[in-house]
């Protein structure tokens, strides 16, 4: 990877971690794709294959 790739890489991972942080103090879900399939997981911790909104 070259030196741009990887600051990159950095930076849009530091914002997707402060988002899902960030989404758990408002008790907002986030939503993965994990083994093809569509999961949330609650501002608990809990995952759920059942679309809580």
């Amino acid at each position: 990877m070259t030196d741009l790739t990887i600051k990159l890489t950095k930076i849009v991972s530091r914002a997707v971690h402060k988002a899902q942080e960030e989404n758990r103090k408002n008790g907002v879900p986030n939503v993965y794709i994990i083994n093809g399939k569509r999961v949330w997981q609650l501002p608990d911790g809990s995952f759920t294959d059942k679309n809580p909104l």
